[in-house]
């Protein structure tokens, strides 16, 4: 039914303008006064009863802390709510392309790499081994390695070559191997540097709050990776999407890296992909990070790396856009953050279990 006051043009999944007769065949508008003469209690119910809906609730407990609605005869729904949009995670819309992969697609995408570029060999051999694998699998990957650990628990851990000579290897194994690259930044100055080389810039979880910085990466026009921090709660990252939104940028994804939970160690909660994903973003689930021990090992981050497979693997179960890995071929022995990431021999393996799960879940 025609309503008054509702502008009948849209624009089109290619980005054109048309029609919105053209596009839905259908506008259902409800005031009021439908709602009050209904025997519904709430508008979750009300919303309930109307055929080709269903309401999705979630949030803190006490609350609801969004709502989604997938309409079952077409792709998406725009639904208004006080001139508030609401937005559906799983529908199309949210998705962007950086080389060849989308994000936030029908296909998982992986980020996989060491966490530290540990010399200038290593990080070369690292990035076409993982290639080799990933070829052979057929599957989309971001290669990532960082230039600085700039939070390392002790003054004296391995941080890095810096931003200028990492960024720029970075660069060069994407454009000699074909892949596209990422590495994370600490400061606004950081972002320029890495957006010259870096295809896909990630904001660290103890900065994902820093305005500044949101603010620079957002104005490279890079694609942005924004790690969840371990402080925040899933539905407090509405706020760093606005900032996003509010600085212009829209090709960007959050990631879950887990919450602090006591003293030295962190919990992956499985419920916060799917709420984050109620953002209208693609959502990416850091396994490898999820499974620290902040700290545990005294002057050094501890962990448990064997579990980060099996966390991985829920995360794709429960509904995912993207995978973060870090991998390495000696674990024990690295630089930085050993005993979490995925011994490089075993990566094969999980990879096809995580591919093998989502291609379950497809209709």
């Amino acid at each position: 039914n025609k309503a008054k006051g509702i502008e009948l043009s849209g624009i089109s999944s290619d980005k054109e303008e048309v029609s919105l007769d053209e596009s839905i065949s259908n506008i259902d508008y409800y005031s009021r006064s439908d709602i009050t003469k209904s025997s519904s209690i709430t508008l979750i119910d009300f919303l309930e009863e109307k055929a080709n809906f269903q309401t999705r609730r979630s949030g803190e407990f006490g609350g609801i802390a969004g709502l989604s609605f997938r309409g079952l005869n077409t792709g998406f729904y725009k639904i208004l709510i006080n001139d508030t949009e609401v937005y559906d995670p799983s529908a199309p819309g949210s998705s962007f392309q950086i080389q060849n992969i989308t994000l936030g697609g029908d296909d998982l995408f992986f980020i996989l790499g060491p966490c530290a570029i540990e010399s200038e060999e290593f990080t070369w051999q690292m990035a076409r081994d993982i290639k080799e694998i990933a070829d052979r699998l057929g599957i989309p990957f971001f290669f990532k390695a960082s230039y600085d650990k700039a939070n390392r628990t002790a003054a004296n851990s391995y941080r890095g070559p810096g931003a200028k000579e990492g960024c720029a290897l970075l660069g060069a194994i994407g454009k000699e191997l074909g892949i596209p690259v990422t590495t994370d930044i600490h400061t606004p100055a950081d972002a320029e540097i890495a957006a010259e080389y870096v295809d896909f810039l990630q904001i660290p979880a103890f900065l994902c709050r820093q305005t500044d910085l949101l603010e620079a990466a957002a104005k490279t026009g890079r694609g942005i990776n924004i790690k969840k921090g371990q402080f925040l709660a899933p539905w407090d990252c509405k706020n760093i999407v606005q900032k996003m939104r509010h600085f212009g940028c829209e090709t960007f994804t959050l990631t879950e890296r887990g919450t602090s939970f006591g003293y030295n160690n962190l919990v992956a909660d499985m419920r916060s992909l799917y709420w984050m994903r109620q953002e209208g973003v693609p959502v990416i689930f850091d396994a490898t990070h999820s499974v620290q021990r902040p700290g545990g090992d005294g002057t050094t981050t501890g962990g448990d790396g064997i579990l980060a497979p099996v966390l991985a693997r829920a995360a794709v179960a429960t509904g995912v856009d993207g995978v973060f890995m870090e991998t390495h071929a000696d674990p024990p022995n690295a630089y930085s953050d050993g005993p979490n990431q995925v011994p490089l021999d075993q990566l094969e393996k999980v990879l096809t279990s995580l591919t093998a799960i989502q291609s379950a879940l497809k209709p």
